[in-house]
């Protein structure tokens, strides 16, 4: 029952994904990459604290051993503020389906990681699956050839160390509410954030946006609110390298919003590679619905 309602969690993740890049994009039309990011993600804390806080999950912060305060604090960084950084820098370089899909790629590093670190065991099936669901969107996307471009590789850096991070949190979910793991992102992330305001003079044009920029970032601060509460909370029962997997269904739906709003036709290939990433994610669901609750993993 769990897994079923982790995966449920995980779809709900790729979908507000799937948008949340393809609003993001206007929004780092508008205002400082490095601003736009910071703002959301000190919003996503407020509202993460306000989450612990309703839960009454602060108590568990009490009996932390100093490694997992550690860790939470490693998640911030590597997980809240240096890919985000570098993410949306790439979004204002590239397009938003271009950097969606780079994103998504992040499932075949999350597999490594995690059968290195956490003992998942990765199935034919499922690698078949996962690759068969990048074949879908390199067709949908039309990436070959592709331009390897400079927003490309801050956005290939972010996927890298997003997949570093969600291996890490995987683990804290043995022990962790989900809650206090996104807190744990969301807080130190901002607070990072916030000293490379600081540190590159920033701090002063993050007090200086106007109503349309706040609206922008605003809007999108609801978005990756219920990214990381949809993620964090599903990956607590399903394996890590198969919510990431899932997760590629997210550019599927920036490729299909960008084609929509500019106005283009759907080629016979994008239309494959629709069917494609579909097939592949069932596929995935039913092969993951399968398996009775897993039990903790630990890292070696």
């Amino acid at each position: 029952m769990n897994k079923n309602k982790g995966l449920l969690l995980i779809l709900s993740t790729a979908v507000i994904s799937g948008l949340a890049v393809f609003v993001s994009k206007f929004g780092v039309s508008v205002v400082n990459p490095y601003v736009f990011t910071g703002w959301k993600n000190i919003i996503v804390a407020v509202l993460a604290i306000a989450w612990i806080l309703a839960f009454r999950d602060w108590r568990a912060l009490k009996t932390l051993a100093q490694k997992k305060w550690l860790m939470l604090i490693l998640v911030g960084l590597i997980g809240g503020s240096i890919p985000f950084l570098l993410f949306f820098k790439g979004l204002s370089l590239t397009t938003a389906a271009q950097g969606s899909f780079i994103h998504k790629t992040m499932f075949i590093y999350v597999a490594i990681l995690a059968a290195v670190f956490l003992k998942e065991k990765i199935s034919r099936g499922f690698l078949a699956a996962g690759l068969l669901m990048i074949l879908g969107n390199i067709l949908l996307l039309g990436l070959i050839p592709h331009r390897f471009g400079w927003g490309d590789g801050l956005i290939l850096m972010a996927t890298l160390l997003w997949a570093g991070e969600s291996v890490l949190s995987k683990y804290l979910l043995t022990d962790l509410p989900a809650r206090v793991v996104v807190w744990a992102r969301m807080f130190f992330g901002s607070v990072f954030i916030v000293l490379f305001w600081l540190l590159t003079g920033q701090f002063a044009l993050a007090l200086a946006l106007d109503l349309a920029q706040i609206g922008w970032i605003l809007a999108t601060s609801v978005l990756l609110f219920g990214y990381v509460a949809t993620w964090y909370s599903g990956l607590k029962y399903v394996k890590v390298s198969e919510a990431a997997a899932i997760l590629l269904l997210g550019s599927s739906i920036t490729a299909l919003l960008s084609l929509f709003f500019s106005g283009e036709h759907l080629l016979v290939g994008q239309a494959i590679g629709i069917i494609l990433t579909l097939a592949a994610a069932v596929f995935i669901f039913k092969l993951s619905s399968r398996y009775a609750q897993e039990k903790p993993v630990r890292a070696v």
